[in-house]
């Protein structure tokens, strides 16, 4: 979801994603908004995939392995990359090779698990707590390092679903009014909301007519026909830990490793 604000807000933005969140060990999504009958969480994620793809992210498969900064100032990211088709691994381009690279960005989000590990070479403020380590921020989102952002677990916020997504989104509107980004807030609202009131459209807002607010939701619709036409193909994951796990919800390629 912070990948969606940032690039609505018409920043270049990239998603590095190793592809095995928690909640594709989740049953059955019961507790976000409009699923009052809940929904398949592997299709949940489908969905947050397709959303940001949608809204111009560049999904990229890896894992961040190093966070550091260059002379001019920028983050340079250090990413393993892992060809497999599981949780959005292969990048959206294609790519399916497996040699580590670097990136560049001028902010950047940290939204991983309780490990942060990767960000140790850039002195930011970090709470351990046994197992797991936490990034201190100004409840914002804004960490000690100018630039760089927390959001999520890794911010010792409440690993709920719906309160990750939502912090993640407000994150990224700290970091999007911190940029050079005009914004006020994404919003798309009927014709003449604003300008019918003398008003111009604020930045981040978008008024459409009555023939393109009805070419959206028949576009939604459509596409939420295709997502729940047939159940979800992937089976049920479980905790990793039970490499035994004879119902086969650890991959083969896991259990062997």
């Amino acid at each position: 979801m912070a990948s969606v604000y940032t690039a609505r807000a018409s920043l270049d933005t990239v998603v590095i994603n190793a592809g095995e969140p928690i909640l594709a060990r989740n049953a059955h999504l019961e507790n976000v908004p409009g699923f009052p009958a809940g929904i398949n969480p592997r299709r949940f994620l489908d969905l947050l995939r397709s959303q940001a793809t949608r809204n111009g992210v560049d999904r990229r498969a890896g894992r961040v392995t190093g966070l550091d900064m260059d002379d001019e100032g920028r983050f340079i990211a250090t990413v393993e990359r892992e060809a497999d088709r599981r949780g959005g691994r292969v990048s959206d381009d294609g790519d399916t090779g497996t040699e580590p690279y670097r990136i560049a960005g001028e902010r950047v989000i940290a939204a991983s698990w309780s490990d942060a590990d990767y960000l140790d070479a850039l002195g930011v403020e970090i709470r351990d707590a046994g197992s797991k380590r936490y990034v201190d921020d100004d409840g914002l989102g804004r960490t000690n390092v100018e630039g760089l952002y927390v959001a999520g677990r890794l911010a010792e916020r409440y690993h709920q679903t719906v309160i990750a997504a939502g912090h993640g989104a407000a994150v990224a509107t700290t970091l999007i009014h911190d940029s050079a980004v005009p914004f006020y807030h994404d919003w798309v609202v009927p014709e003449g909301y604003f300008t019918d009131r003398g008003r111009d459209v604020p930045p981040g807002c978008e008024e459409i007519t009555e023939t393109e607010r009805r070419a959206r939701e028949r576009e939604s619709m459509a596409a939420m026909r295709e997502y729940f036409a047939e159940p979800h193909p992937e089976r049920q994951r479980t905790h990793p830990s039970l490499v035994d796990d004879p119902l086969g919800r650890v991959p083969k390629r896991e259990r062997e490793e």
